[in-house]
């Protein structure tokens, strides 16, 4: 199989605009499937867009896009792979790859082959063997036929067999075994969550590529790995920290991301739980991407699915220093758009009146002191309600940690 970390391939993007999307939004998740191809080490060409009132049950694009994109990769000859920005059923991709001869994956498979990319404990690993799994179980027929070339690329990246097999019992007692050892990573992972005692739980929540990594380095005064890549660390990290003389876990978790693979939330239980049995949410937010509401969405109607309990969220605007806009000429009396406010407008809207809202720089160190501050007050609220009698050991330090 030819690694793509070697050589990478050309690749197309297509996505679907329906009536509740507008044109910028489209762009937004375009550029978004841009970044993950990269990832996965690729090098996306071209980009189609198609407005339909929803996807054609056969092709998902209609047939005149089909053949404008059919066109191009004749005319290029090189393009290997066509990326689809939603999830496909498997009819779908087999009339796809049978009218454009070329490989199709879709959003769900994209993201899978960068876990599988990413994984590096055997704990992350068995998270994603599952979910491929998963994933490929009803789209056996297709997928063997397909991999059967060894033709390799992105999205092709199977759970580790050199040979596939195409039993779907046999797929089904490997789905069944991993279970089984995930079971037994989550109770693990849950024993070493009980042996942490009760110090109070800060998790780290937010959209992949946001930060989380940069600002757990900076509390933690630790080397966790960080990278300008769409989820560049699966495994949860738990360190340590102290501000002032008061101790807390601070917790790094998996990012979020839009249309986030079922398979992917229910194998990473034990990193979620992570979550659900955090005291304090940090929910990290990159204020320089365009897209950053739809993002903060995105991971508020993440948590609500794995968490439906209430608990305290403290709002960290990030990358302030990547921040740009668009002035606007003084002759220009159309109404300011968001691409038109500056970061001091921005503080004026609801995210500066929110009062557990902060604007800061990981990267640069900005503003990290009232952040440290508020982190300190909130934890020591908790605190002190599991360890009453040595309250008084922290009082004085609380305005200014």
């Amino acid at each position: 199989m030819i690694s793509t970390d070697k050589i990478k391939e050309k690749v197309v993007l297509i996505a679907i605009r329906t009536p509740d999307l507008s044109e910028g939004q489209v762009k937004e998740h375009l550029d978004e499937l841009d970044f993950l191809a990269e990832t996965a080490g690729a090098i996306p060409v071209k980009r189609f867009i198609q407005s339909l009132q929803m996807p054609d049950k056969r092709t998902f694009v209609g047939s005149g896009k089909l053949e404008e994109i059919k066109e191009y990769i004749t005319v290029q000859e090189d393009i290997s792979c066509l990326i689809v920005d939603d999830e496909l059923s498997p009819s779908q991709i087999r009339n796809l790859e049978k009218e454009l001869k070329i490989r199709v994956i879709d959003r769900t498979n994209l993201i899978l082959d960068i876990f599988a990319k990413r994984a590096r404990t055997a704990h992350a690993k068995t998270q994603v063997e599952l979910a491929q799994y998963q994933y490929l179980l009803p789209r056996l027929t297709r997928m063997w036929t397909h991999l059967e070339k060894q033709q390799g690329g992105i999205g092709s990246r199977g759970p580790g067999e050199k040979e596939i097999e195409t039993d779907k019992r046999i797929i089904r007692d490997k789905i069944a075994k991993l279970k089984i050892d995930l079971e037994k990573i989550d109770r693990q992972m849950s024993e070493q969550r009980k042996n942490r005692g009760k110090l109070v739980r800060v998790a780290l929540v937010g959209y992949t590529n946001v930060g989380k990594s940069t600002l757990m380095n900076v509390l933690s005064k630790s080397e966790v790995f960080a990278e300008n890549k769409l989820f560049a660390t699966l495994d949860t990290t738990v360190r340590k920290v102290v501000i002032g003389n008061l101790p807390f876990l601070l917790t790094d978790t998996v990012g979020f991301i839009r249309k986030l693979p079922h398979h992917l939330v229910e194998s990473f239980k034990s990193t979620l739980d992570e979550v659900r049995e955090a005291d304090i949410l940090l929910h990290i937010v990159d204020i320089s991407h365009s897209g950053f509401e739809q993002q903060i969405e995105t991971v508020e109607k993440t948590l609500r699915e794995i968490d439906d309990r209430e608990k305290k969220t403290i709002l960290v605007f990030n990358k302030i220093d990547a921040y740009t806009y668009l002035q606007k000429d003084e002759d220009d009396l159309t109404p300011a758009t968001k691409e038109n406010l500056t970061l001091e407008d921005l503080k004026l809207t609801w995210m500066g009146q929110n009062s557990s809202a902060f604007f800061i720089s990981a990267k640069m160190k900005t503003n990290f002191e009232e952040l440290k501050k508020t982190l300190y007050n909130e934890v020591l609220k908790i605190h002190v309600t599991r360890f009453p009698f040595n309250d008084f050991l922290y009082q004085e330090v609380a305005i200014n940690p």
